[in-house]
């Protein structure tokens, strides 16, 4: 499987150091009183869901959000006279004596951008549609006739960045996938290459006027795009001696789970990666529920120092050579019991057994993952054996489920002498000696060799895994291979250094066990949504000391989230904000339960049509609000239905995808 994001030739490093922790070195941006990039912190934002022409409701609001942590607030501002009624809002908060920072958001409008700027400590301007419309025509653009539109796109940009610079504001130059103008979709496609050169435009513009007080975000909703996006921003802005701090963000990425999932698959690896100044989490939601979310993320990259370089990465990458496009490691499949994994399988879910559960109490589980509908079940049951009475519970859990043992396999993790390994592998399908003793775990592999058994090879480190693994290999044992009791805060970069330098087993990513659910949630998603987005991984486990079920939904979701495996339908929702045509939340859920069943099918719903059909582009259905109450659809990115009223809206999307062939019935 391979999905090319940029052309190969464009494939240069965004990082000097894949498998070592630093952060990339920008230049300071002041936002108000808030420094965004240098040795500033990570800077926490949101935006406000109310109507800008209500100051009021928007000032409390504003006010919600900088109790809750907000460090930056941004405000839609769709005309001139929201454009001067942020400047009321800015007023009340003078006279409350709260001072934060204010974005203006600005879409289709120069006039509303430069009112703006009189009141807000910085603008977001989107490159994409600041001086176009959004057609989606089909035309060749010359050499010639693109840059007629470049000095048309100067002359209409360069006013707002000399009034920004005298002023000394901010600008975000924030280009969203879903609303690159038809000028870049002709020549570079929809494409983070196209995202990529779109904002570098603008750049160039401001750079002519001296101006340099430039913040750039790359959003996607997919975060495989959106983790190619930035990368290759990076390393263009290296390229060409650019130093600007970057705004994050995984946009309309939903809510509950499934949004958070989603949002720390892609800044949370981009944290990893060194890149990000200042984030934002996109949820439907509350706003303020977003800025919890940003803290957790954020939280381990504030404080963290920069490692030493590792001369790995002078060496050949392996696997690890291509940055912006996705190419899944190439490994060996073998089966492990009735599990095939690797090769072109799919990502296997690999389920702990916690131990007080018994196995009347998995079958239980089972039956009410069915009864619920989920469509998920575990692959792989993990088992502690640690001594008799662990093995004998290991065995008892076979014997009852041996009318799955067609499709469920058995993994033993033996910690103890090698008489008790040796039964445990015995008793199981894959096993891993926990804390093997050097001069037994010869004696250990050929007594593997003889029951048709393969070894996990568990390590700390990407180095000792990898002399475990050759070591087995040698013996003509089958391995694979994974990281355990690792540094929490180096694993993702040891399993990139496992994937770029080793041998053709399987990698089997494991979550550690956090402290909280939330934590659970986002930094395990941050280390398997980020390494399988980058093609790394053949089975995964997250280690969270959960109930069976809850544990076995929170793996499939981070798979769905990082796309390798598909279990449910998807769904693209924004946040809502000042011009959203309806309520969100409210219709997210009523749409979700109408159509949550439908495995595979991926339904875009959108408040307005600024990002509305670019952000659709992956969807298969849209619901967009086109007025006030009424509702537009779309199959893909062409508009098929217009102004229908949102009373019937639900019933007509139901319908649309049953004649498009994309309905089943609930179970």
């Amino acid at each position: 499987m391979s999905e090319t994001l940029v052309p190969s030739a464009s494939l240069r490093r965004y990082v000097p150091d894949l498998f070592s922790y630093r952060r990339r070195r920008s230049r300071v941006v002041m936002v108000g009183k808030v420094g965004v990039g240098g040795a500033n912190p990570i800077r926490v934002q949101s935006m406000t869901t109310t109507d800008t022409l209500d100051p009021e409701a928007t000032f409390r609001q504003t006010v919600k959000l900088a109790q809750s942590g907000c460090e930056i607030v941004r405000i839609t501002a769709p005309t001139v006279e929201d454009a001067r009624a942020i400047g009321k809002v800015k007023e009340m908060l003078a006279r409350t004596g709260l001072d934060v920072a204010i974005v203006a958001d600005i879409h289709f409008n120069p006039a509303a951008a430069a009112e703006a700027a009189e009141c807000c400590e910085k603008v977001r301007i989107n490159p994409g549609n600041f001086v176009d419309s959004k057609r989606f025509a089909l035309k060749e653009y010359t050499d010639a006739a693109y840059a007629a539109e470049l000095a048309r796109i100067e002359e209409r940009f360069t006013p707002l960045v000399d009034k920004l610079k005298r002023l000394k504001r901010a600008c975000r130059i924030g280009v969203n996938h879903g609303s690159l103008c038809d000028r870049i979709m002709n020549r570079y496609g929809d494409s983070p290459l196209g995202m990529v050169e779109s904002a570098l435009e603008f750049a160039r513009i401001a750079r002519k006027s001296d101006y340099h007080d430039l913040i750039f975000s790359m959003k996607a909703s997919n975060p495989k795009v959106m983790i190619a996006a930035y990368r290759l921003l990076a390393a263009r802005m290296d390229e060409s001696g650019m130093d600007y701090p970057l705004h994050l963000g995984v946009t309309e990425a939903g809510d509950g789970e499934d949004g958070r999932i989603k949002s720390a698959i892609g800044i949370g690896s981009l944290l990893e990666d060194g890149l990000g100044d200042t984030i934002r989490v996109s949820l439907t939601e509350p706003p303020e529920l977003e800025i919890p979310v940003c803290r957790v993320l954020t939280r381990p990259f504030n404080a963290r120092p920069a490692e030493p370089f590792r001369p790995e990465s002078e060496k050949s990458l392996g696997h690890c050579a291509d940055f912006y496009g996705y190419s899944r490691r190439r490994s060996e499949s073998f089966s492990i019991g009735p599990v095939l994994v690797g090769g072109l399988e799919p990502v296997r879910a690999f389920v702990r057994v916690p131990d007080e559960m018994m196995p009347t109490d998995l079958l239980a589980a089972h039956e009410s993952i069915l009864q619920k509908g989920l469509g998920v079940n575990p692959e792989v049951l993990e088992f502690d054996v640690r001594d008799e009475k662990s093995l004998d519970r290991l065995k008892a859990f076979r014997a009852t489920l041996k009318g799955e043992t067609s499709r469920l396999a058995f993994l033993a993790r033996a910690d103890g002498p090698l008489s008790l390994v040796v039964d445990a592998a015995q008793a199981s399908d894959l096993v891993c000696w926990v804390s093997p003793v050097d001069s037994e775990y010869a004696v250990f592999l050929q007594a593997l060799k003889n029951k048709n058994v393969v070894n996990l090879v568990e390590a700390a480190a990407a180095e000792e895994a990898l002399q475990r693994e050759a070591s087995s290999r040698g013996k003509g044992v089958k391995t694979m291979t994974s990281l355990r009791g690792a540094d929490a805060s180096k694993l993702l970069q040891e399993y990139r250094l496992l994937a770029a330098r080793g041998a053709s087993s399987p990698i089997f990513l494991r979550a550690p066990r956090e402290k909280t659910a939330d934590e659970q949630t986002l930094r395990a998603s941050t280390l398997v949504g980020g390494l399988l987005c980058d093609g790394v991984g053949d089975a995964v486990l997250v280690d969270a000391g959960l109930a069976f079920e809850r544990g076995l939904a929170l793996l499939y979701n981070i798979l769905q989230g990082a796309g390798a495996r598909i279990t449910k339908t998807e769904f693209v929702s924004c946040p809502s904000c000042g011009r959203t045509l309806f309520d969100l939340q409210t219709t997210t859920a009523q749409i979700k339960a109408r159509t949550g069943h439908l495995k595979g099918v991926k339904i875009a719903i959108m408040g307005c049509i600024v990002n509305g059909p670019g952000e659709m582009a992956d969807a298969d259905f849209g619901y967009v609000g086109g007025a006030p109450g009424m509702i537009n659809l779309y199959v893909g990115k062409d508009c098929v239905q217009k102004g229908i009223p949102m009373g019937g809206a639900d019933d007509a999307l139901v319908e649309l995808i049953k004649n498009n062939g994309k309905w089943v019935e609930p179970k």
